[in-house]
């Protein structure tokens, strides 16, 4: 295969709520910047951690470690937002222990929000920036600077549920909308390009045992702790949830927000117009407007409604597996 041009190649900062590494926490963040590492097509330039998956001291810890894991600890991690906007002050336990295993790297200096906005008014329509977790710092650095929204090449998404049943029994909707609706709403009217995947296709995109097993077995240096840690994922979600279904695989959210840029073909796409739910009982829910009335309003992104999930399984486990 032929390796992308300079002129090809994606500038990329990430957004996370990183929490792969910290026992029995989640781990598609983690993966998600593997692959965003692992693609070619790919420069990873900043990351920007979030309170959501885990507390933000926590996520901070776990993507520096998680950068120097795989030979980029030059990327620059900034620590972002500890709480959502409506509720800065909720209290989140740190996480000791995680603290203490992998907090002797220090991130870079600043906040995430400053940091957003320098580096992409710094390039006007050169960056991407892909948000895995929720949208309190995009958000917040749309409010320090609104013209990022025009200046940012365009901003992927994992957040939302559009169409079908919800089968996320603990939070209504999808969590990283849930978790801050405000911010959600602020970077829907921002007039940015957006593109948001959705629970609704990332949960048909799952990592089985024994291709965790595989990886664990026969990947490179970061292939093999990736196997590791989803076999161990797969036992935590056994114990945690005994009457699934889908007990031994797990969903990967946010690797298909990445694979997405440079992918896109990999996904169904429709316009839309997405509101947020800020109030009441619906509170963190997105409808969508798939405009098929004549009175519809204006898109304000496009959503994924399809996956190729075997080519998609197959980027993914033959990039991360090669790490």
């Amino acid at each position: 295969m032929t390796p992308p041009t300079a002129a090809e190649v994606r500038r990329l900062v990430l957004d996370t709520d990183v929490a792969m590494g910290a026992p029995g926490s989640d781990i598609d963040d983690g993966f998600a910047i593997a692959l965003a590492v692992a693609d070619p097509a790919l420069r990873l330039e900043l990351v920007t951690t979030v309170d959501g998956n885990t507390d933000v001291d926590s996520a901070t810890a776990l993507a520096v470690e998680l950068l120097h894991r795989l030979g980029r600890g030059e990327v620059p991690v900034v620590r972002g937002a500890a709480g959502p906007l409506a509720d800065p002050w909720r209290p989140r336990e740190r996480a000791a222990d995680v603290l203490e295993r992998f907090g002797h790297r220090r991130p870079a200096p600043g906040r995430a929000a400053e940091a957003l906005v320098r580096h992409i008014t710094a390039s006007p329509g050169e960056i991407t920036l892909v948000a895995i977790g929720p949208l309190t710092n995009v958000a917040t650095a749309m409010l320090l600077e609104p013209r990022i929204a025009r200046d940012v090449r365009e901003i992927v998404v994992m957040g939302g549920y559009f169409t079908g049943h919800q089968g996320n029994v603990r939070v209504p909707g999808e969590f990283n909308i849930w978790a801050d609706p405000e911010a959600a709403r602020i970077v829907l009217r921002s007039g940015a390009r957006l593109r948001l995947v959705g629970l609704d296709v990332t949960y048909q995109v799952r990592m089985s045992r024994d291709q965790a097993a595989e990886l664990a077995s026969d990947g490179g240096d970061f292939g093999r702790f990736a196997g590791e840690c989803g076999l161990a994922w797969i036992e935590t979600l056994r114990h945690r949830y005994p009457g699934s279904a889908t007990r031994d695989s797990f969903h990967l959210h946010d690797p298909l927000a990445v694979a997405a840029v440079t992918h896109p073909e990999l996904i169904g796409w429709r316009r839309a117009h997405v509101a947020v739910a800020t109030d009441g009982v619906a509170r963190g829910i997105t409808v969508a407007d798939l405009l098929g009335t004549r009175d519809a309003p204006e898109p304000n992104c496009e959503i994924a409604d399809t996956v190729d999930v075997p080519a998609f399984l197959d980027l993914f486990l033959r990039r991360v597996g090669a790490l």
